[in-house]
């Protein structure tokens, strides 16, 4: 049943996630974290799931744009699924906003592999992962893999290496203007401390550190699996997951150094996650056994934030 739904592209599909979503969002603030908001606040609230639902729209166009899968609709399925394993996530303003800007640099990186329109790209991607980086400053760790993609698709051209440079200054000569007009100049300095906010509270606690440390060994095997897959796939989807894999990477190192209560980085990892899922099941040929393992993560995520819920 899952397969037929999930299994093809149908707008459906988007009804549905968007839906549990949108819905989910709110079960989390108001009855798992009980939060209460103004009706200002309530309005912001509202463009912060807006961005986030969009970019459901984006994750499901990257992987369609660039067949990083087969026509089907389960990235889209484990995005979903994955906020329910971390719902925590959801109450952080700041890693949804950096999550659609990084999303958005990593469709420019992917689409690399064309080899047109170089220089456009790897300044959109820079670009994008400088404005995720005003809501984590460690997000410019993401511009390692603005390098990365240059050095796997031209590293020759020694002008592309000079890109990335040409869209800080044109970053900082923008932002600045923005601040010295709001008064506000002094942002730079008190935003950009790089400082590494690890709270061993948070590691210690048995649930946090047992449900990410499972998590990370799943990604691990999935990763594993993927490339093993991938042995006798062209030499493109290859490369293109390597990068998605050192998003990965990146966002689960962010996720060890600022991680805490409050700062849940974790999401950045949602989207090479969800594909290296949905690699893994597209490997699985007998259909039942495909059902089941679907049936499994879909049940499991439920049952965790059942578990949260409760407890």
């Amino acid at each position: 049943m899952i397969t037929s739904i999930f299994g093809k592209t149908k707008p459906i599909n988007y009804i549905i996630v968007l839906t549990f979503l949108f819905l989910f969002y709110w079960v989390v603030h108001f009855f798992l974290y009980n939060k209460a908001y103004e009706p200002e606040q309530l309005l912001g609230q509202t463009v912060i799931i807006g961005v986030f639902l969009f970019t459901v729209f984006i994750v499901d166009f990257i992987v369609k744009r660039n067949k990083i899968t087969l026509a089907n609709s389960f990235v889209m399925l484990f995005y979903a699924l994955l906020t329910m394993v971390f719902p925590e996530t959801l109450t952080d303003n700041m890693a949804i906003l950096c999550n659609f800007f990084v999303l958005l640099a990593i469709r420019r990186l992917i689409s690399m592999r064309s080899l047109k329109k170089m220089k456009i790209k790897i300044f959109d991607a820079s670009i994008w992962i400088l404005f995720a980086s005003l809501f984590y400053d460690w997000a410019l760790m993401f511009l390692l893999v603005v390098f990365i993609a240059i050095y796997i698709y031209e590293p020759k051209n020694f002008k592309n290496w000079l890109v990335p440079f040409a869209a800080t200054v044109t970053f900082g000569m923008i932002s600045s203007a923005y601040l010295v007009l709001t008064d506000n100049v002094q942002f730079f300095v008190s935003h950009y401390r790089f400082s590494i906010e690890f709270d061993a509270d948070f590691y210690l606690n048995w649930a946090s550190s047992s449900k990410l440390m499972i998590y990370m060994l799943a990604l691990f095997i999935l990763t594993v699996l993927a490339f093993i897959k991938l042995g006798n796939s062209g030499v493109g989807k290859i490369v293109t997951t390597r990068l998605i894999v050192f998003s990965m990477i990146i966002g689960l190192l962010l996720n060890v150094l600022i991680s805490s209560e409050n700062l849940h980085p974790i999401l950045l990892t949602f989207f090479p996650a969800s594909v290296l899922m949905t690699n893994y099941i597209e490997s699985i040929k007998r259909d039942k056994i495909k059902e089941i393992v679907l049936i499994l993560s879909i049940l499991i995520p439920f049952s965790v934030f059942l578990s949260i819920m409760i407890l």
